[in-house]
């Protein structure tokens, strides 16, 4: 694989560079924003999964063991992309391209929360969940890291049916089943993540052709992914609306998630029509926030609106 010297130069001086370990530096291995996100989208769909509350007995192991297994994929993420790491301005003070941290201390914390958040679910949540997660973990981590993002520009489209686990295994944690309405959540993820996540490649596409990484950007150019992600906001908009025609959620879910549709849409028919320099950006930030707010809505709606099913 073909290394810019400039850019060689800027990571082996960094990793080169003594650098005492810190909390900080394991905490950011487990890519703690995006499994904060991932744990509010199983705690939905534990609540979704009954009429009541959530027994605390099944919610609080639930979502440490979740969480913990999230963290441990995330962290096998940073393993394995260490060298791409070091070559995208993005991702060059990670902790391994850094110097901060060693692959095999890497190694050990991925391996040690993994078997200790698989544990918690088996012991104290159900053996249903831990094998999911389990699978949720091997999905993200290997296919998705070690092969799929090497070989595919439809790397995310696949892979990201990983990410979209966590309402299926909230779901499971409570029920010990997997059930159509945790499968219309895990779909909702599925559906969301690839505009999601082409907002930022068309935003960083200088960065993966240099890291030389098949994204749909670097492959199919600029112009073709914003026009996938355009289509993909508005199959995005139909499969939000499902929770609402099921009559799993109620109005209040159906408003509030047509405003961040439309939102949504705005920004992938700016990117597509009438971009900016920082449309792209502005499109992925906003994403997660959207995400972030479908899934309070799905809450806010259960306990408010909702009738028990």
């Amino acid at each position: 694989m073909m290394t810019e010297p400039v850019q060689f130069t800027t990571s082996e001086t960094l990793a080169t560079t003594p650098k005492q370990a810190s909390w900080r530096d394991y905490l950011t291995l487990t890519k703690p924003n995006v499994v904060l996100l991932l744990l509010l989208t199983a705690l939905v769909g534990m609540c979704l999964a009954t009429p009541t509350w959530v027994p605390w007995q099944l919610m609080v192991p639930g979502l440490i063991g979740i969480g913990l297994m999230s963290g441990s994929a995330a962290a096998v993420n940073h393993l394995v992309d260490r060298h791409i790491d070091a070559r995208m301005a993005r991702t060059l003070r990670r902790p391994l391209p850094s110097g901060a941290l060693s692959p095999k201390q890497v190694l050990t914390f991925a391996a040690t929360i993994g078997v200790l958040g698989f544990i918690i679910l088996a012991v104290w949540v159900n053996m249903l969940t831990a094998w999911l997660t389990l699978a949720s973990l091997v999905g993200y981590a290997f296919i998705y890291t070690m092969y799929l993002k090497r070989a595919t520009p439809q790397n995310i489209v696949i892979g990201g049916l990983a990410g979209a686990a966590p309402p299926l295994l909230g779901w499971t944690a409570i029920t010990n089943e997997i059930h159509p309405f945790a499968i219309m959540l895990v779909m909702i993820i599925f559906t969301w993540t690839p505009p999601h996540f082409w907002a930022l490649a068309v935003h960083r596409a200088k960065d993966y052709a240099k890291a030389e990484i098949p994204m749909l950007p670097v492959t199919h150019g600029v112009a073709f992914t914003k026009t996938c992600i355009l289509l993909y906001t508005i199959l995005l908009g139909v499969i939000c609306l499902l929770p609402y025609v099921v009559g799993m959620s109620g109005v209040i879910y159906l408003v509030g998630s047509t405003i961040l549709s439309c939102w949504f849409l705005g920004y992938a028919w700016k990117l597509k029509y009438a971009p900016s320099k920082l449309t792209a950006y502005n499109m992925f930030k906003f994403s997660i926030w959207q995400l972030f707010g479908l899934f309070i809505l799905l809450l806010l709606d259960h306990y408010l609106v909702t009738p028990a099913l």
